[in-house]
C-alpha cells in the first residue's frame, strides 16, 4: 500500500478497498516566495485542520479572506498550471503543493495564501515536503476510505493518452515524448507513490520548458516570476541552468509531480496504476473527472 499509516481492509464495500487514518499537521508552518506567473510575493501558511475539513485554500489578501476548497469541480483553467476558482475567488499554480500533500497522506489542511498564486519556490515540490516535515504529521480520530477501480479506464485525445488499471498500489508510469528536441527525446519513469519515494525521487524535480515554447509568454509578460532559479529551461538542446539537472530524467519525473497534484483533486485517495503518455494539466484534469465519476458509480 502507499499511505504512511495503518490500513485495514474493508470487505463490505468492494469499491472501498481499505481505509486509512486521517492526517493533518501538528503545527503551523509558513514560507514566503514568488509566484511563477504573477511575480507576486506571497506568504503561504499551513494550518492544522480537524476531521472532515479537507484541503482548503484561503486568500488572506482579499476582503473577507474567502475560502476555496481544493476540489475538482473548482478547476477553473489549466494554462501550463492548474487554477482553482469559485465565485470570483481563485488561486493559481496549486499542483506542486497538492502533490506533496497527497503523497504525504495529508487529508485535512487550511492553506492560507496572501496572494493570487502559490509560491513556486524552486519550481519543484521540495519546499512543500520540507514544510510538512517541519510541521509534523498529526493523526486524527477519523478514517478516510481508499477507493479502487474494478475495470480499466482510459482517456485519449490525439497523441495524449491516460489509462488506469486496477492495482493494489498507487503507481504512476509516465512517458514523455519530445521528438523535436534532441536533448529530451523520450523519457520514461515509473514509481509507486508514497511519502518516501515522493521525497527521494519525485519532489526535487523542477518544472521545465523549451525556450521557444515559453518565449511568447515572456514577451507577453505572462511569466513575471519565471527564472532559472525556479525552472529548467532548454535552449538549442542544452540546459541553460548553470547547475544542470538534478536527475538525468528530471523532466519526466516532474510530469509525475503535476499528475499527482492534479489527480488529488478527486478528493479521495485511491489505488490504481496510472499509465500516461504526453499528458499535461488539461488531460490530467479531464481524466480525473473520469476517475471521479467511476468511483462515484462504484459507491452508489
Amino acid at each position: 500500500m502507499s499511505y504512511p499509516c495503518d490500513i485495514s481492509i474493508v470487505k463490505e464495500n468492494l469499491s472501498c478497498v481499505c481505509v486509512k487514518q486521517a492526517f493533518t499537521l501538528t503545527n503551523q508552518v509558513s514560507r514566503k516566495g514568488m509566484g511563477l506567473f504573477s511575480g507576486a510575493l506571497a506568504e503561504i501558511s499551513f494550518l492544522p485542520a480537524p476531521e472532515g475539513h479537507g484541503i482548503v485554500f484561503q486568500r488572506m489578501d482579499l476582503d473577507g479572506e474567502p475560502l476555496l476548497p481544493a476540489q475538482l469541480k473548482n478547476v477553473q483553467g489549466t494554462p501550463r498550471c492548474t487554477i482553482l476558482g469559485n465565485q470570483g475567488v481563485s488561486i493559481q499554480t496549486v499542483e506542486h503543493l497538492l502533490a506533496a500533500l497527497a503523497a504525504c497522506g495529508i487529508d485535512n489542511l487550511l492553506i492560507q495564501v496572501s496572494g493570487p498564486e502559490v509560491p513556486v519556490f524552486d519550481g519543484s515540490s521540495k519546499v512543500f515536503v520540507e514544510m510538512i516535515e517541519e510541521a509534523g504529521l498529526c493523526a486524527l480520530n477519523d478514517s478516510v476510505p481508499v477507493y479502487g477501480i474494478s475495470k480499466p479506464l482510459y482517456w485519449s485525445v490525439g497523441d495524449v493518452h491516460i489509462v488506469a488499471i486496477p492495482s493494489d498500489e498507487y503507481r504512476i508510469s509516465y512517458t514523455l515524448h519530445y521528438p523535436h528536441s534532441k536533448l529530451l527525446k523520450a523519457q520514461f519513469f515509473t514509481v509507486q507513490v508514497n511519502a518516501d519515494t515522493f521525497k527521494k525521487d519525485i519532489a526535487p524535480c523542477r518544472t521545465f520548458s523549451l525556450y521557444e515554447e515559453i518565449l511568447p509568454f515572456i514577451e507577453k509578460g505572462l511569466l513575471k516570476g519565471g527564472s532559472l532559479e525556479n525552472a529548467v529551461i532548454i535552449k538549442n538542446d542544452e540546459v541553460m541552468n548553470p547547475e544542470g539537472l538534478r536527475f538525468p530524467d528530471e523532466m519526466v519525473r516532474h510530469k509525475i509531480v503535476d499528475m499527482i497534484g492534479d489527480l488529488s483533486l478527486i478528493g479521495s485517495p485511491f489505488l490504481a496504476h496510472i499509465i500516461a503518455i504526453r499528458s499535461g494539466h488539461f488531460a490530467n484534469n479531464a481524466f480525473a473527472k473520469e476517475l471521479q465519476n467511476h468511483i462515484k458509480m462504484e459507491i452508489s
